[in-house]
């Protein structure tokens, strides 16, 4: 089980007071991806204008341009509402950037109250996020809108 509010702080002090966003979003995705049990992917997708553009990430490769509104990611952001899915494949207009992806979480970072950006962890596991999960995510993307607020 994942100790979300340790992973919080080690990521808060990663990133603090780092002024570039890129590196602190590859720092941000490469804790998740070690943190974490049974995942396939864990990355970023930043917008720009009504497209959500590919970020840091780790993983296999993604799909670099997402439409607002499309698949998971673009759902979370049009919506600006955390999506946890259980069976991506049963999600209406999935986009299958790797057909190994089952299960997925994404949450909406903010600035000034406005979406700019997702946080977006998969697994190959049906089913594999929980509750506890989905909270986790949504506090880990909390501490990132904070230590991250200049740069977004």
């Amino acid at each position: 089980m994942t100790d979300y509010r340790l992973l919080e702080e080690q990521l808060s002090a990663l990133i603090h007071d780092v002024p570039h966003l890129t590196a602190n979003l590859a720092n941000a995705s490469a804790a998740l991806w070690g943190a974490l049990e049974r995942i396939n992917w864990a990355g970023f997708y930043l917008l720009e204008g009504d497209r959500l553009v590919l970020g840091p990430f780790q993983g296999k490769p993604a799909c670099i341009e997402i439409p607002l509104g499309r698949g998971v990611c673009g759902t979370a952001a049009a919506q600006d509402a955390t999506q946890s899915v259980p069976d991506v494949l049963s999600f209406p207009g999935h986009i299958a950037c790797d057909p190994a992806s089952r299960s997925e979480v994404v949450v909406p970072l903010h600035k000034a109250g406005r979406v700019v950006g997702v946080l977006d962890v998969d697994s190959a596991e049906p089913a594999r996020f929980s509750e506890e999960d989905r909270l986790g995510l949504e506090r880990l993307a909390r501490a990132l809108e904070r230590e991250l607020e200049a740069l977004l």
